[in-house]
């Protein structure tokens, strides 16, 4: 008789697995976040400051309401972080072309200068993970990553973006 390989995906978790999972993402995030905290105390900054350059560096031109939508915090909260990072020359708002109610944010070169020491140790962590890892593995943290986030609008900004450069 022939030896029959199964092609059956492994049982699903059990809650210890799930529970693990929960547990290494605690630690990973603590991890990630290390050395970007102690940058960032340098300035006087925190984690919403961090949050508010990454994504303002990942989409130049990004509205204030867009940053609120992504961050889901109050605008009072955004315009206590904002106006630090405008004031110590970290990001500059300019009107909207169409609509000059609107306010665009863009960061400076001081501004990028920070964006890359901040994310330089994040991105040889994450780069050194899935070099461990491997292809597969990346794929398959990425769905889980994709899993995870609640909101649909939110996975959809990951639907055109290519998840492993070849």
């Amino acid at each position: 008789m022939a030896d029959i390989e199964s092609t059956a995906e492994p049982p699903f978790p059990g809650d210890a697995a799930v529970r693990q999972g929960i547990e290494l993402l605690f630690f990973a995030y603590r991890d990630f976040t290390a050395e970007p905290d102690v940058i960032l105390a340098r300035y006087g900054f925190g984690r919403a400051h961090h949050r508010v350059v990454h994504f303002v560096g990942r989409h130049p031109q990004l509205s204030v309401g867009e940053l609120l939508g992504i961050l889901r915090i109050t605008k009072q909260s955004l315009c206590r972080v904002l106006g630090q990072l405008v004031r110590q020359g970290f990001i500059v708002q300019r009107p909207g072309a169409q609509d000059r109610r609107q306010r665009l944010l863009e960061l400076t070169a001081e501004g990028r200068q920070l964006e890359r020491r901040l994310s330089a140790p994040q991105r040889a962590r994450v780069a050194a993970a899935y070099r461990h890892a491997g292809a597969s593995a990346v794929d398959g943290f990425r769905r889980v990553l994709l899993g995870i986030i609640a909101a649909a609008e939110d996975r959809r900004r990951f639907e055109s973006v290519r998840p492993i450069e070849q």
